[in-house]
């Protein structure tokens, strides 16, 4: 119970270890997430994050990919998400090639606010810190100015059978 009144959806907002994999994630609600993340503010208006967003079963290997950077620790519970994605951020301004020492705050910016609308939509998204950087790197290619720092498992929030005890007992 939040000690001063505050929006709704900060209240709803839940981050899961237990997704649903029956339930797949809807290519519309993406598109909304991200385009959420993109009206998000930043220095400059540099808009230094970057996603890479695998969606299971779609025909790519970039689900797999990603599944395979998170650290030894999220894959059981991130299993069940239908959609993965990685957060990475734009390290130097492209209007000066000088350091965006502001990168990494926005890319918590936009990340709170593709979660805000993820929640807006009944829709739980689980950010993470657990990722193998060097993994992303070796598998993704994304530059050489480009920083891999978060994980994000997005969908609908599932049973506590869905996932090992210890995670279902963190999710209680």
């Amino acid at each position: 119970t939040p000690q001063y009144p505050i929006n709704e959806l900060m209240i709803k907002r839940h981050s899961p270890y237990a997704f649903d994999p029956e339930k797949p994630g809807a290519q519309d609600d993406l598109n909304a997430l991200l385009e959420a993340a993109r009206w998000s503010m930043s220095s400059y208006n540099a808009q230094p994050w970057r996603y890479i967003v695998g969606i299971k079963g779609d025909g790519t290997d970039t689900w797999e990919k990603i599944y395979a950077c998170l650290v030894e620790g999220n894959q059981p519970w991130a299993v069940n998400a239908p959609v993965l994605a990685l957060g990475l951020v734009k390290t130097t301004f492209d209007h000066n090639g000088k350091p965006n020492a502001a990168a990494e705050h926005d890319l918590g910016a936009a990340s709170a606010m593709l979660t805000v609308e993820a929640v807006s939509r009944g829709i739980c998204v689980h950010q993470m810190i657990g990722i193998e950087p060097d993994k992303v790197l070796a598998s993704f290619a994304p530059g050489a100015d480009i920083k891999p720092l978060t994980g994000l498992a997005i969908g609908s929030s599932g049973e506590a059978t869905h996932v090992p005890e210890a995670y279902a007992e963190r999710d209680a």
